[in-house]
């Protein structure tokens, strides 16, 4: 691969791990498919992030996931120092000089197309690709439209839908629902008993055992890690495994070590772990609920409560009958005994629905379909 014919890219996003995940999966698709032969790849990328905390741990592997490709981190500081949305004068104040910032590394990277993931970042970096018409487009990861996607996509050639239920009435050419992103290497689990049972072994768990993958996250896990704590010891008293992801920093969260319960913070095999799971306790978020979608594996999801537009729970509708929606609020001792009786033999028949529900919900080529699109507009 020459310079001159990789795609020289702009992303915009930050705030949370769900603004950031999607580009991360995009760029390795983007490396995957120049290495096989199947694209131009990458010439340079500049990610534009609001300059918090949790966009450095996510963020973190980037420059080797890209592996040596020139890429620059520009932090566009619009929302406030604690997190949270900008007031209006806040946002006008900081607005034209974060603009102006935007602009000049996309000039200096010759940046051909800018796809914003979502987040206040959004607004600045769009700004400045308009102003040097470079084209822009949006991704929509989650099933409830964001302020990004219903300000900025005006402004912007293509608006990219990971679920149905964001797409306008008449949406033109503008609008193309893609599916989510996924990092490569999610494939649809089959049938077959003997793939979970290999994906233990591999795992080190006992592959006759069913096994409970609880995926905490950075945002939002406390509620999911104290119930494994306080309420675990129904699942494993019964023979059920656990493998209990509890997000950066809350490995303690997890409760003290016990027989067949494995804690850590951050699995690096994520489909792996899935194809593992014979059930799936999770938050809303959009990453992780594509991802269960993709592989095919059941799930009790429990949407985080304090979002005013729902879209966890939204995002999990988006799974149909393969999915089942837990209150935040009746995570108890009840709920673990029931949990634990859908793991065991008498929910053999409600998880074989729930996974033929998820069969063909979320499309496993939408990082390619996002990608065609992009170097589309790019080589106009």
């Amino acid at each position: 691969m020459t310079s001159h014919q990789g795609l020289r890219l702009a992303l915009a996003g930050g705030g949370t791990g769900g603004h950031l995940v999607p580009g991360l999966h995009l760029l390795s698709q983007l490396v995957r498919r120049a290495e096989e032969g199947q694209g131009p790849g990458l010439s340079s990328v500049v990610w534009f992030t609001s300059g918090r905390a949790v966009e450095e741990r996510v963020l973190e592997g980037l420059e080797s996931t890209l592996g040596g490709i020139p890429c620059e981190r520009v932090a566009l500081p619009v929302e406030p120092d604690g997190g949270g949305a900008p007031s209006l004068l806040r946002t006008g104040v900081r607005m034209a000089p974060a603009a102006a910032r935007a602009r000049r590394a996309m000039r200096a990277a010759r940046s051909e197309v800018l796809l914003g993931l979502g987040g206040f970042v959004c607004a600045p970096a769009v700004l400045a690709a308009r102003s040097r018409a470079t084209p822009a487009a949006l991704l929509e990861i989650n099933a409830q439209r964001g302020k990004a996607t219903r300000l900025l996509s005006p402004l912007c050639s293509r608006v990219f839908h990971a679920w149905t239920r964001t797409m306008p009435d008449r949406p033109g050419r503008k609008h193309l629902r893609t599916g989510p992103p996924l990092a490569p290497g999610f494939v649809p689990r089959t049938p077959d008993p003997d793939v979970p049972r290999a994906a233990r072994r591999e795992l080190g768990f006992d592959p006759e055992r069913p096994l409970l993958l609880v995926l905490g996250g950075s945002q939002g896990a406390a509620a999911l890690n104290r119930f494994v704590a306080e309420e675990g010891d129904v699942w494993l008293e019964s023979g059920i495994q656990v493998l209990h992801q509890t997000g950066p920093g809350r490995l303690e969260e997890g409760g003290a070590p016990r027989d067949r319960q494995r804690t850590v913070e951050y699995l690096d095999d994520v489909p792996t772990a899935l194809r593992a799971a014979t059930l799936v306790l999770c938050r809303g978020g959009a990453s992780t609920i594509a991802e269960v979608g993709a592989v095919g594996v059941p799930a009790w999801v429990v949407p985080y409560p304090h979002h005013q537009d729902r879209h966890q729970e939204y995002n999990a509708r988006e799974l149909g009958g393969g999915v089942r929606l837990v209150p935040e609020g009746a995570l108890d001792r009840n709920q673990a005994k029931e949990l634990g009786a859908y793991l065991g033999s008498e929910g053999h028949f409600d998880r074989e629905r729930m996974a033929t529900a998820l069969q063909g919900c979320v499309p496993v080529d939408a990082a390619d379909r996002v990608l065609d699109e992009l170097t589309r507009l790019a080589r106009r």
